[in-house]
């Protein structure tokens, strides 16, 4: 059923304008069309009578589907090899990267440091405000880090914290993969409409390096595909043939096979009651895990045998999976009975997540300010995908070095986050909110360090750096 709402929400984005016009991608689409059908909303009328098992199942599927994508995420950096072929030679002139891309490198990495740790900053400050005037009374202790998982995680980090709480034995884990889910979409359609508006706004006064005027999008991107078969992007390249392996099932078993690890690695730990890291989630371990693996292949001089590109859509593949069946088993009436609180955070950190992207950018980028203020936030609000989409829409040939800076920056963020979640949850659930808001209020700082550290000495004001792209 889940492939079924997959094809669904496909053809449904390829048909409805305004399906289109807010680019929701089709996973987000066929788990509502699952959710609004289905017993959860409809009950004993429901259109598509799942059994009670199937929603079940559905609902754990995420917490499992997480590991392979957060497996993943190691595989394609750049470790050195331990090996040095007979006769090369060092180019000094290309071994490091200039001091101005590791200055930009950093700048990114401090602004995405800010917005999501101050979205999770703002999640908990709200979630104590909201106890001591009484507006709360049922707030969990957690309450409040899931519009910044939504944001800055999107519809796979529901997955995330979901199974973070389950293994920490919180029995709210399903109403906070829910909230996830809700904020996740309530995040990208916003991000994506005010980044439109952002970059019309930019070409209108000609900070834009590669946009105009404002304009229409192309038809494929609104649609969801690509008819052209000329236009149609490789799906990676075969690293093994197929007399011995296929390629595709030799990713996979990699990528599979290191889940795997982790999770003999979890068993072997939870055996002897190891303190502390015996709580740890398994998709923290799956990244650790492949982190390792990933070195050694490295070292050994075989990276050439995977393919970031192949890995990079199998994790999109588990992704899609994850996030129809998040959304198909939402709890709905345990969600609306946060509604009202969750959507005045949602309203004040989306506000901040905008203005602060936005004049944070305009501020310490020297150049290209526009085209990556609109890539944080689509990151910042949706995913890693939604702040590419945006930045495609300004620099539609990615002729900037944006997209380089804003990848790295982006990773760094990504791994951070995950090793952070089980810390700050620890700390939230045993200690209370004053304790737990210490992990973005410090990660926050950092970010403010790596901006100062980043920052051109002296910075254009926006009118000369707007001229620059005339």
């Amino acid at each position: 059923m889940l492939s079924f709402f997959l094809i669904i929400g496909m053809i449904l984005r390829a048909k409805l304008k305004f399906l289109q016009k807010i680019f929701l991608p089709a996973s987000v689409i066929g788990g509502f069309i699952g959710l609004i059908l289905g017993p959860i909303v409809l009950g004993n009328h429901a259109i598509l009578p799942l059994p009670k098992e199937w929603i079940n199942t559905y609902a754990l599927l995420p917490g499992i589907l997480i590991v392979p994508v957060v497996a993943a995420v190691p595989l394609g950096m750049k470790f050195k090899s331990w090996k040095r072929k007979k006769g090369a030679t060092i180019n000094k002139n290309n071994s490091k990267p200039s001091s101005h891309v590791l200055r930009n490198i950093a700048v990114m990495t401090g602004v995405l440091f800010i917005i999501s740790q101050g979205q999770n900053f703002l999640g908990v400050f709200m979630n104590w405000l909201y106890k001591i005037t009484g507006f709360t009374t049922d707030a969990y202790p957690t309450f409040g880090i899931e519009v910044g998982g939504g944001f800055s995680g999107g519809h796979g980090t529901a997955g995330v914290l979901g199974s973070l709480l389950e293994s920490m034995n919180q029995p709210y884990w399903e109403t906070a993969q829910g909230i996830t889910v809700t904020t996740a979409t309530f995040g990208i359609i916003g991000g994506i409409l005010i980044g439109v508006f952002i970059i019309n706004m930019g070409a209108r006064k000609k900070y834009t390096k590669f946009l105009d005027s404002p304009g229409d999008f192309p038809e494929e991107m609104k649609k969801g595909y690509q008819s052209d078969v000329e236009k149609q992007d490789l799906f990676g390249k075969e690293t093994t043939l197929s007399s011995s392996i296929d390629t595709l099932a030799f990713h996979l078993a990699f990528v599979l096979g290191g889940s795997g690890l982790a999770y003999g690695l979890l068993q072997i730990i939870k055996y002897y009651n190891v303190p502390i890291i015996s709580d740890v989630p398994i998709w923290a371990y799956a990244i650790i895990v492949m982190y390792l693996v990933w070195w050694i292949v490295c070292g050994l001089g075989l990276s050439w045998i995977i393919d970031d590109k192949i890995t990079s859509k199998i994790s999109s593949m588990f992704t899609d999976f994850a996030v129809v069946a998040a959304i198909a088993s939402m709890p709905v009436q345990a969600v609306l009975s946060y509604f009202t609180p969750i959507l005045i955070m949602m309203i004040i950190i989306g506000a901040f997540t905008v203005f602060g992207t936005y004049w944070l950018s305009k501020k310490f980028f020297q150049d290209y300010w526009i085209e990556k203020s609109v890539a944080i936030l689509g990151t910042s609000s949706g995913v890693f995908i939604t702040g590419l989409l945006l930045l495609k829409m300004a620099d539609p040939e990615f002729k900037s070095p944006v997209l380089n800076e804003f990848s790295i920056g982006y990773s760094i963020n990504s791994v951070v986050a995950f090793i952070v979640y089980p810390f700050l949850f620890g700390l939230l659930i045993n200690n209370g909110l004053f304790q737990g808001i210490l992990i973005p209020t410090t990660l926050i700082i950092i970010g403010a360090i790596l901006i100062f550290i980043g920052k051109p000495k002296k910075l254009n004001n926006v009118k000369s750096r707007g001229a620059l792209y005339d």
